[in-house]
């Protein structure tokens, strides 16, 4: 049994931390409105794309003047990608809603004034295309991974992995293999906290070859083909 100073100890520390809970909850929540807020300006404003070649310059440091990334897949294709997507992740970069010490940097105030900034970069951004292929596999789990991808991915992501952009869901095909395997791996482990509850569920159901297997069929997909257009094959 515990002491009557013990018992009493316990108490004042559970009182504590739920004093410090309820004067942490207007902080995020206005952490939160802040975020929404600039990710609906970037979407509202009128680009300005030679604005955005401009402030792009700082990205292409990284990511390369095409926006192809790293075939190692240390640094993502985001050439083409859906405008709504990039400046969701990069409002999440700057609010602690992703984690990259490089992209967080990138991404501050600094770098990018506010969402007319975002709207400038990220229309730039979509409009390049890349003619280098990405990083793939070795090819032995493609056609399982296509099957993979056709039970549990294809409903969000499209048949042709080119994604939502009124979803926010971001175009997957062509990504590097590496980049895609760290993403799914983070996503599961915890280290992408803008992945939703479900979509980290639905990862986490997934077995060694099947992450391999599905990476590896999506970074063999035509970036360029639209899901009319899609033929389900991974030779390359």
């Amino acid at each position: 049994m515990l002491a009557a100073s013990e018992g009493f100890a316990i108490m004042k520390r559970t009182r504590l931390g739920m004093a410090v809970v309820v004067l942490m909850l207007p902080i995020v929540s206005f952490a939160l409105a802040t975020a929404r807020q600039e990710l609906q300006q970037a979407l509202r404003s009128k680009p300005n794309l030679d604005h955005g070649a401009q402030l792009f310059r700082n990205c292409a440091v990284c990511h390369g003047p095409q926006g192809g990334g790293t075939r190692d897949g240390g640094v993502p294709r985001i050439a083409g990608q859906h405008v709504s997507v990039l400046a969701k992740q990069l409002v999440d970069y700057r609010h602690d809603r992703r984690w990259d010490i490089r992209m967080e940097n990138f991404a501050d105030k600094h770098h990018l004034a506010d969402g007319q900034a975002i709207a400038d970069v990220t229309a730039y951004i979509h409009q390049l295309t890349v003619d280098v292929p990405p990083g793939v596999g070795d090819g032995e789990l493609a056609t399982h991974g296509a099957n993979v991808y056709g039970r549990l991915c294809e409903s969000c992501h499209g048949k042709s992995a080119q994604g939502d952009a009124t979803r926010m869901v971001p175009r997957i095909a062509g990504q590097h293999y590496d980049y895609l395997m760290r993403q799914i791996y983070d996503a599961t482990d915890g280290r992408r906290p803008n992945f939703s509850l479900t979509h980290v569920r639905l990862l986490a159901h997934l077995d060694r070859r099947d992450i391999v297997g599905v990476a590896d069929y999506l970074s063999r997909l035509d970036p360029r083909q639209d899901d009319k257009a899609a033929a389900r094959t991974v030779a390359r």
